[in-house]
């Protein structure tokens, strides 16, 4: 008798909570971050520890390019989870764009954690595709005397490339456009755009033809092909 009375003393509490949580994530989906937070932000005074709602959270302060509070709800994530991959990724995206912000030796201080944590992405779900992609930014953007590497940044690519041809001819054409090589860039875009044939690829290669190559005809005609399509 004591277990139902208590039941029904905090089954209300129980719904509210569930009904407040399914609007906050309606409103994410809706892009309205704001309201979304605000909610989100209610819930996690009752429910500290729920990862869902933490998530949303980090996921909210990283649209607002605010990283160190996104980091303070990653942080919390992987201590609660540390077995997903995810949060290991988010972490360390979250502090790559944080490192960005700040000087230069500061910067240097937090890249190898970056670096963990992409690596530990991959050491728990070895076909994680967004942590390939950190890494390869990472090994691009770093200064070689510091780590960065061109032919570790392909090795990721070359991982990419048999875990998800699209993201692996990106990645590739991504690498080329880094080092000015437009020509070569535009072969890994040609052939990353002809198999996913999405906003991303055309995106890719309309830019690199309007931007780098200067070629306002290619674009032109990659532009009509793809509406038409």
């Amino acid at each position: 008798m004591k277990q139902i009375i208590i039941f029904f003393l905090f089954a209300p509490m129980l719904l509210w909570s569930q009904s407040n949580f399914e609007k906050g994530e309606k409103l994410f989906h809706s892009k309205k971050y704001e309201e979304a937070q605000i909610i989100f932000e209610g819930i996690l005074k009752t429910k500290p520890s729920d990862v869902k709602t933490l998530e949303y959270l980090g996921d909210i302060a990283s649209y607002n390019k605010l990283w160190e509070e996104a980091l303070k709800y990653y942080k919390k994530l992987k201590e609660l989870k540390p077995a997903e991959a995810n949060y290991y990724f988010k972490y360390g995206g979250a502090l790559g764009m944080r490192a960005s912000e700040v000087n230069k030796f500061k910067a240097l201080g937090m890249a190898d954690e970056v670096k963990a944590s992409f690596e530990k992405a991959i050491e728990l779900n070895p076909k994680h595709v967004p942590a390939r992609w950190g890494l390869i930014e990472y090994y691009l953007h770093l200064p070689g005397i510091f780590g960065g590497s061109e032919s570790k940044a392909i090795s990721y690519s070359n991982e990419l490339l048999k875990l998800s041809p699209v993201d692996g001819y990106l990645s590739k054409g991504k690498i080329e456009e880094y080092f000015k090589r437009y020509t070569e860039a535009e072969k890994y875009y040609i052939k990353a755009h002809e198999i996913g044939k999405s906003k991303t690829t055309f995106q890719k290669l309309y830019n690199l033809y309007l931007n780098k190559l200067k070629d306002a005809k290619k674009a032109r005609e990659l532009k009509q092909k793809f509406e038409s399509s």
